[in-house]
C-alpha cells in the first residue's frame, strides 16, 4: 500500500467539505450559547410568597388570645417556645421587620447568640431597639419570653435550653370589660402593640394625631379593611389570624380613640 493511500482524507465531494466546516463552526457555538445562559439565569424567588394569604399563613398562631383569665402574665402563661414564637416574635422575626434577626439566620443570630442565653432574655424582656419589652405581648410570662429566645436562638444553632412550662396559677375570671375600647386595649396590648408601639415599619404610632389624621379621615370601615387583610409591612390582622372581626374592629377604635 502507497503512502498515498494511508493519508487519503475521508473528504472526497465538496458537499462532505461544506458539511464538515459548517459542523466545525456550529459545535463551538452552540457550547458559547449554552454557556452564556448558565451564567445569565438566576434564580426567581416564589411571586406568591409574600402575598398576604401566604405571609399570614408563615406566622399563623398556634392559639387564639383568651381575654376571660388572668391579669398581667396569666392568658399567654406556659407556652412551649415555639408557640410563643409562632403568636409574638414572628410577626418581626419572620420577615426581619425593622433589622430583626430572622428565624434560622445563622449569620445574624450568631454574635447575638455568643453574648449567652441570659443576655439575650433580658433584651427580649426591657426591650432593644425597635422590638419593644416581651415582644410588645406583656401579657408573657417571664419563663415565656426565655422559651422563645430558646426556641429562636436554637433554629440559628444555639443549644439553649428552654425553662421548663409551669401551669399557670388560676385566677378569679375578670369582669368584661365594658365597651369596645377596653377590649379593644386588651387586643392592642397583645396584637398591636409590637409595631404601633415604636412606628416599625412605618406604623403609625399609637397616640401620634398628625399620622393618624388621614387614616382617620377615610373612615372606620377603610381602616378595618385594611387591617383585615393587611397593608404594607402589615400581615393580616396584624399577625394574628385567629382574632376575630369584632376584636379586630375594637382595636382600631381604641388606636383612633388615642389619636384624637
Amino acid at each position: 500500500m502507497s503512502t498515498h493511500d494511508q493519508h487519503e482524507s475521508f473528504i472526497k465531494t465538496p458537499q462532505q467539505l461544506i458539511t464538515v466546516i459548517i459542523t466545525a463552526f456550529a459545535i463551538p457555538i452552540f457550547g458559547i450559547i449554552l454557556l452564556v445562559q448558565l451564567v445569565i439565569a438566576e434564580r426567581t424567588a416564589d411571586p406568591a410568597a409574600m402575598t398576604p394569604e401566604n405571609i399570614a399563613a408563615r406566622i399563623q398562631p398556634v392559639g387564639k388570645v383568651e381575654f376571660g383569665n388572668a391579669s398581667g402574665g396569666g392568658s399567654a402563661a406556659g407556652q412551649s417556645g415555639e408557640q410563643v414564637v409562632k403568636a409574638v416574635c414572628a410577626t418581626c422575626h419572620q420577615a426581619g421587620v425593622a433589622g430583626a434577626p430572622k428565624i434560622g439566620d445563622k449569620a445574624a443570630w450568631g454574635p447575638r447568640i455568643k453574648l449567652g442565653q441570659a443576655a439575650l432574655v433580658q433584651s427580649a424582656l426591657k426591650g432593644k431597639g425597635a422590638m419593644p419589652p416581651k415582644g410588645g405581648n406583656a401579657s408573657l410570662s417571664d419563663d415565656d419570653v426565655a422559651r422563645g429566645v430558646a426556641y429562636m436562638a436554637n433554629q440559628a444553632g444555639a443549644n439553649f435550653k428552654e425553662p421548663a412550662a409551669k401551669a399557670p396559677a388560676q385566677k378569679p375570671q375578670a369582669q368584661a370589660a365594658a365597651g369596645g375600647a377596653a377590649d379593644g386595649k386588651k387586643v392592642y396590648d397583645s396584637t398591636c402593640t409590637a409595631c404601633h408601639t415604636a412606628g416599625v415599619a412605618n406604623a403609625p404610632k399609637l397616640g401620634d394625631k398628625a399620622a393618624w389624621a388621614p387614616r382617620i379621615k377615610q373612615g372606620m370601615d377603610t381602616l378595618v379593611q385594611s387591617a383585615t387583610k393587611g397593608k404594607g409591612a402589615m400581615p393580616p390582622k396584624g399577625g394574628n389570624a385567629s382574632l376575630s372581626d369584632a376584636d379586630l374592629r375594637a382595636a382600631i377604635e381604641y388606636m383612633v380613640s388615642q389619636a384624637k
